[in-house]
């Protein structure tokens, strides 16, 4: 048994050419690999934490002071196992011009949600911005919204057995 790890074809030529030029690891054939936090540039820690968890409904996972002027703050939407949003304060002019903005205007982060319309409607009541209204796309039910500094995010129910799901 492989230990849940996929299994990835490999040629014997493949193998032989790399053993001879000294190439072949066998980590490589079985890595496992994940996304842990994604970096969000934002004005302000404190005011982006109650963004989070006070209108988004996320968990702050962690809050460390690293010093005078840096945190690691760590925040996450409830019941995920997966990628993490670091909430990284801007720390000069360049940064600074990014937050709201890191995608230049493209959609940046997808919220996946098991109940689109009970998450849509409890964003509206913490008066969450919608720039796109709910939509039934061919993946499944999509709204865009923005987050308190203006980056995009999509709130997604994922259609069953659809390509985007479990990814």
């Amino acid at each position: 048994m492989l230990d849940n790890k996929k299994f990835i074809p490999i040629s014997l030529n493949s193998i032989i050419f790399n053993l001879f030029t000294d190439r072949f690891d066998m980590q490589n054939i079985f890595m496992n690999q994940r996304l842990s936090q994604i970096a969000l540039v934002v004005n302000d820690y404190d005011e982006a934490i109650q963004f989070y968890t006070g209108k988004l409904n996320f968990i702050l996972i962690e809050d460390t002071v690293l010093s005078e002027t840096k945190r690691w703050v760590i925040v996450s939407p409830k019941g995920s196992g997966g990628c993490c949003l670091l909430l990284a304060k801007a720390a000069n002019e360049e940064q600074k011009s990014r937050v709201g903005n890191q995608t230049g205007g493209r959609v940046f982060l997808f919220l996946y949600t098991d109940d689109f319309w009970r998450d849509y409607e409890t964003m509206l009541t913490n008066r969450i911005n919608f720039v796109r209204p709910p939509a039934e796309e061919t993946y499944g039910t999509v709204a865009v919204f923005e987050d308190l500094y203006g980056n995009l995010w999509d709130l997604i129910q994922p259609k069953e057995l659809n390509s985007l799901q479990n990814k």
